[in-house]
């Protein structure tokens, strides 16, 4: 697969996970005030993200060809941006 062909697929993922858990600002907004509970500091839902970015970088360093984290990668960095908005 290429990266573009990747790019794509990352696309498909992306619309996918926005059907089974909603709209990715909605979504990491929750996740951040959980986390924000569990660790007794301020958690912004941007700090999720790339916390999230940072887990599948580290998964790669593993196995650097594994193209679900590189997908998830794509994907959670599409997820920054609506976060962002």
């Amino acid at each position: 697969m290429n990266g573009e062909m990747m790019l794509k697929h990352a696309a498909g993922v992306f619309e996918n996970r926005r059907d089974q858990y909603g709209e990715p600002s909605d979504l990491f907004d929750h996740i951040a005030k959980r986390w924000s509970l569990v660790l007794g500091i301020e958690v912004k839902p941007e700090q999720v993200v790339l916390c999230l970015i940072d887990l599948k970088m580290a998964r790669l360093v593993h196995d650097p060809k594994h193209m679900d984290s590189i997908v998830d990668v794509a994907g959670y960095a599409a997820c920054l941006r609506e976060v962002q908005r």
